[in-house]
């Protein structure tokens, strides 16, 4: 998942005009990155009860392995659309970090999770993250956010969460 991840940001970075030989993105090694696995169990009173809320990722780019359960969603326009499963497929969300090294040419995905009624669900998820001390400039000026490095980014989203019960993320680093 690592040298994918690392494949694709490069790949992306080139679709906005970067050269092949950048590393991208910077501080990014297999120290800094994380995988998790997620265990949903059923949840027969509520159809719609959270295995995870609606919230967008706050790497770069995450790559996710679902099982054929379901349950994963993203919002599309102003509505939950559901990400079928398919068998060998991987999913990859752009994350924050990526948004706003692009200037917003890439988006962030808003995404939740919803429980089944019967069944227990599992994912694995691999999170390209740089180092806390690295820096998420802009790829090109002007930017619409400020400099900002990714412990900076953790730690507002930490007290937003405390503050207000949700992730508020990038507006907080707009200039």
């Amino acid at each position: 998942m690592s040298k994918l991840a690392n494949t694709l940001a490069r790949v992306l970075a080139e679709s906005l005009g970067h050269t092949a030989g950048q590393r991208f993105p910077k501080g990014c090694d297999e120290r800094t990155c994380f995988l998790r696995l997620n265990r949903y169990p059923p949840c027969p009173f509520s159809p719609d009860a959270f295995g995870l809320v609606p919230h967008t990722d706050s790497d770069f780019l995450t790559v996710l392995c679902q099982d054929q359960v379901g349950g994963l969603q993203l919002m599309k326009g102003s509505r939950w659309v559901a990400v079928k499963p398919i068998p060998g497929a991987l999913i990859v969300n752009i994350g924050d970090l990526f948004q706003a090294w692009s200037n917003n040419r890439y988006k962030s995905v808003e995404h939740k999770v919803v429980t089944n009624a019967t069944t227990e669900r599992y994912s694995v998820a691999y999170f390209l993250c740089p180092s806390y001390d690295s820096p998420i400039g802009a790829c090109e000026e002007p930017s619409p956010y400020r400099t900002f490095t990714f412990g900076e980014y953790r730690r507002r989203v930490q007290e937003d969460v405390k503050k207000t019960g949700k992730k508020i993320g990038l507006p907080n680093f707009l200039l």
